[in-house]
């Protein structure tokens, strides 16, 4: 007995130890502090910003943690998330902002980090930035973002709800390695609510619900370096602004980039934007979104490898808006972009569009797989409109004016286009062309459905461009006059494999019905 007692303690005694250590070891590397047990009452009128910027310091400094928010009500001034921390939020829990905006005077955001690594938000609960109290103007300076993380490494934000914003809800700047998941973002107590503002690298963005005033996706990029490998997925986005966007601004540019699986449509509330009552020409609803895509290059950049997919989008005024523009830093390039399988209802007279400057194309655009229902009622007036160049204009569906000469789809200063399967269907008479190509070249329109205007006015309208090649085209009704052709080289336009069966005239250069 005596003998074998050693062999059977020294074990025990061994995984003791073993575990005292791990009891000691742990705060090292794995803290979580509940604010309650730091001194913080819930629904008491004094801010706990104090507590919790000590507690996420302490747990930084011992080698990371989880600072926890437990339900109720907690008052704060902006808090600086710091390295190995994650701050997270319990069922129930709010984080508000402080009723005196000068607390976040100078603030970069509501919670904020610079330079950290490894940092975190989780919910279920909420950060309400509390923007009411906020001077209520356009651009107006001093407030802070929701939540600004800047030059950090290795993000997450998951599964919290963030609303009421005094400026952009989420801003992710100069960040390496991002995961945001299950945000709900619900922003519209003042202007400039953005939902995401990304210019960053390597972003992942999945199942999120965005609800704000001003963009809800948008990329930017405000240095050399460009917004680069970023994907977003699985999202419902409502806006009053635009929907999904890349540009301003865009000096560094925008390089491999995916949005699929995604919902869009207008906004829940409209306080300021009331685009209708603004007596904005021919918007059909009192709430509407701008544009559902927006790739916006004015700041010179590039913008390479861009791809849009499985988009459903209603409430908006113009389906796809792409600009190439040189508001500063002299024309950028704007180039390989595809946009497919994508159903829209437009609610303006502003109709999608691809637009360069003179001597600076879009290059390398393909609509694939796009069914558009149209809003109409496009007048003779509005298919004769010119089209200002606006070369240095701030870019914006409206850029233009309130209407555009077609009702499908402009195009001018552009190279490389494809339309493979687009089809427009009108809900209300139009007098517009469905298609207007204006000094472009390399063209290919194939599978083209649209409806006829007026009995006199061409499906597409054509005007200094070239190699323009029309395939698979297949009229459902009757129509007049298939082209307009108008200072155009020799066989600008070429036709192939075409049923023009009920086509009076294919166009004014071919009165023959070729197919």
């Amino acid at each position: 007995m005596k003998s074998s007692s050693p062999r059977v303690f020294a074990p025990v005694v061994f995984w003791a130890a073993c575990l005292a250590l791990a009891s000691v070891a742990a705060p090292l590397t794995a803290r979580t502090v509940d604010l309650i047990s730091l001194g913080a009452k819930a629904g008491d009128a004094a801010p706990v910003t104090a507590v919790l910027q000590r507690a996420i310091d302490e747990a930084s400094a011992a080698g990371g943690g989880t600072v926890v928010v437990p339900a109720g009500v907690f008052i704060s001034r902006p808090v600086q998330l710091r390295s190995h921390v994650t701050l997270r939020l319990e069922r129930g829990a709010v984080l508000r902002g402080t009723d005196n905006p000068a607390d976040s005077r100078g603030a970069k955001g509501f919670v904020w980090a610079f330079d950290a690594d490894d940092i975190g938000i989780e919910g279920p609960g909420t950060i309400d930035g509390n923007g009411k109290v906020f001077e209520q103007r356009d651009s107006a300076p001093g407030r802070p973002h929701l939540i600004d993380f800047q030059n950090s490494r290795q993000v997450l934000i998951r599964d919290v709800t963030l609303c009421n914003a005094a400026s952009w809800t989420c801003k992710l700047h100069g960040c390496d390695g991002v995961r945001v998941n299950a945000v709900r973002i619900y922003s519209h107590q003042g202007y400039n609510n953005d939902g995401f503002d990304i210019d960053s690298r390597n972003v992942a963005i999945s199942d999120c619900l965005i609800d704000c005033d001003d963009d809800a996706i948008c990329f930017k990029s405000d240095s050399a370096k460009p917004c680069e490998n970023v994907t977003v997925t699985n999202c419902v986005a409502a806006s009053n602004c635009n929907l999904i966007k890349m540009g301003t601004s865009g000096v560094g540019g925008f390089k491999n980039i995916t949005v699929s699986n995604c919902v869009l449509r207008a906004a829940s509330e409209d306080n300021r934007r009331q685009w209708k009552k603004k007596k904005m020409e021919g918007i059909a609803l009192d709430t509407t979104g701008i544009s559902g895509i927006a790739l916006e290059l004015v700041d010179g950049g590039v913008m390479d490898q861009v791809c849009l997919t499985n988009i459903a989008m209603t409430g908006i005024q113009t389906p796809i808006f792409i600009r190439l523009g040189n508001r500063k830093n002299g024309p950028g390039q704007l180039r390989n972009v595809i946009i497919s399988n994508i159903t829209a209802t437009t609610e303006s007279l502003i109709c999608s569009s691809i637009t360069g400057i003179p001597g600076n194309n879009v290059e390398g655009v393909i609509l694939r797989d796009i069914r558009v229902a149209v809003l109409g009622n496009g007048t003779a007036a509005h298919a004769a409109k010119p089209v200002p160049e606006k070369e240095k204009s701030y870019p914006e569906n409206r850029m233009f004016g309130d209407t555009l000469p077609a009702y499908g789809l402009y195009v001018r200063h552009a190279k490389g286009i494809t339309l493979d399967n687009v089809q427009f269907t009108l809900r209300h008479p139009d007098a517009r062309p469905a298609v207007i190509l204006d000094d472009a070249h390399d063209i290919e329109l194939r599978h083209l459905r649209a409806e006829p205007s007026t009995p006199t006015t061409p499906m597409v309208r054509i005007a200094r461009s070239s190699g323009v090649a029309v395939s698979g085209f297949r009229s459902a009704q009757p129509l007049k006059q298939f082209a307009q052709v108008d200072d155009c080289p020799p066989g600008a336009l070429t036709l192939s494999g075409n049923d023009f069966t009920g086509v009076e005239r294919v166009s004014n250069l071919n009165a023959g019905g070729a197919k």
